[in-house]
């Protein structure tokens, strides 16, 4: 009898898109190109559209205005126009937990009622906001939380920007009009670690990056951008020249045998294909180095002969190469490796001339950690048994 092995990716379990009562257009993830267009197309003189697009952005993005009353510089009969024909809509927080060590979650809920979470993770000199791509995820990766969760379906551009601009709603940190400028940004990274594959979601996430990294709005550079990926190989490319923001790879192991119980999508693409798309990403994006994401199981993948082979593997690519210590949730097939065993890994690590930092779990007491995001629409609890039978364990 063979076991049981995970599928490379979940069945997808579509539920219809309900569109807001009215149709009307919602303006916030459209690029500025979609914007102009729009615009036109509801009676905008082509001659004015590029003026119109830049006074809206700047409302919308800039000081985080909701209302097109309040868009002082437009004329007023063309504000009526505009909250006529469009909207300006972010996810709605159904709930927010507020962790011990300052790390926020929020569950958001979204169009068709469908809910995803957003985590966001204060540091002494930065702060990190963690955004969802998908409700649910595609993957199976047999050591995260939200694997086990069917994906629903893709988030729209306006979804992704929309968690940002919900974050910076939160934190308070819109500037104010006729005020000092603050520099201090509390919302200064953004990386797409959150629910789902943004690989599988590409076109969506592609234009949510370009509005949160256009320089008359959110305005974040593509150098605190980082889209994490599990390897979904063709999309790899052209989000070096369509996106150039940093990349990570959620790698966890230095076999084809490992990594396919768990990162399944290995089957699809092992590492050795995997790594010779990723030699090319640095040049093409103007990237300085990759990140390798490397959670850390007990007996699973944290030998000192899996650490002398992640060297091995990735010689040649700039990189640096997060240990993760892994965070248990209920039901999960796999333990968190000892300290004095991440450290030995580490320790290897860093002598073959890698950045090799431990990550801190943060938010672990509200199930805000890395791979425990899970959103309230599908919290069924499966058995240990049946997760592991899933994983092929």
């Amino acid at each position: 009898m063979t076991k049981p092995s995970a599928p490379i990716t979940q069945d997808v379990h579509t539920i219809p898109r309900k569109l807001p009562e009215g149709g009307k257009v919602n303006l916030v993830g459209l690029t500025r190109d979609q914007l102009r267009d729009v615009l036109i197309e509801a009676g905008t003189p082509e001659k004015q559209a590029k003026m119109r697009v830049g006074q809206i952005w700047q409302w919308i993005y800039h000081w985080g205005v909701r209302d097109f009353a309040q868009m002082t510089n437009l004329a007023k009969d063309y504000r009526a126009m505009l909250a006529e024909r469009f909207e300006i809509t972010v996810p709605e927080i159904v709930s927010k937990q507020v962790s011990m060590d300052g790390t926020r979650k929020y569950l958001l809920k979204i169009a068709g009622g469908h809910e995803v979470e957003a985590v966001y993770i204060p540091e002494e000199n930065r702060g990190t906001l963690c955004i969802s791509s998908q409700v649910g995820c595609t993957l199976t990766c047999s050591f995260c939380h939200t694997g086990t969760q069917k994906l629903v379906r893709n988030l729209t551009a306006g979804e992704i920007v929309g968690q940002v601009m919900v974050a910076r709603d939160d934190l308070e940190e819109w500037p104010e009009q006729n005020t000092p400028k603050n520099e201090t940004r509390l919302v200064s990274n953004v990386v797409l670690m959150g629910m789902g594959e943004p690989l599988y979601n590409f076109e969506n996430v592609r234009d949510a990056m370009q509005v949160v990294m256009d320089g008359e709005g959110l305005s974040l550079s593509r150098r605190r951008i980082t889209l994490s990926t599990s390897g979904v190989v063709p999309e790899i490319a052209k989000t070096a020249e369509e996106i150039g923001c940093l990349l990570a790879i959620s790698f966890h192991a230095t076999t084809d045998e490992v990594r396919d119980k768990l990162v399944p999508i290995n089957k699809k693409w092992n590492i050795e294909t995997l790594l010779n798309a990723l030699r090319d990403y640095p040049r093409l994006s103007n990237s300085e180095r990759i990140t390798f994401e490397y959670v850390m199981l007990k007996g699973v993948n944290d030998s000192d002969e899996d650490a002398r082979r992640l060297v091995k593997l990735i010689r040649g690519i700039p990189a640096k190469i997060n240990l993760i210590p892994f965070n248990e949730w209920p039901g999960a097939p796999y333990e968190r490796s000892d300290w004095e065993r991440i450290e030995s890994f580490a320790d290897i690590i860093y002598k073959a001339g890698y950045a090799s930092p431990i990550r801190t779990p943060r938010g672990e007491d509200i199930m805000a950690a890395c791979g425990q995001l899970k959103s309230a629409t599908e919290r069924a609890r499966k058995s240990r048994a049946e997760i592991q039978a899933e994983a092929g364990l």
